[in-house]
């Protein structure tokens, strides 16, 4: 399944180039991409574990960036 996100707070985009690369390295990640630029996160990942991973994305994300946000809705 492959999902685009709004990220809230992303201030930095060497804050994002590690995002992106952490995410890849996710079990049950396809390919992840994070545009600073575009405030957004592409993320192609297992169907059955997609929120599993969506979550761990969020942890991924908090530390490195802690104010940024994944936001779904």
């Amino acid at each position: 399944m492959k999902k685009k996100f709004k990220l809230d707070e992303l201030d930095c985009a060497v804050c994002g180039a590690k995002m992106e690369d952490a995410i890849k390295k996710i079990p049950g990640v396809n390919d992840a991409s994070v545009s600073f630029l575009m405030q957004k996160l592409t993320l192609d990942a297992d169907d059955a574990r997609f929120e599993e991973i969506l979550k761990e994305a969020q942890r991924v994300c908090t530390k490195i960036e802690p104010d940024c946000k994944i936001v779904t809705a």
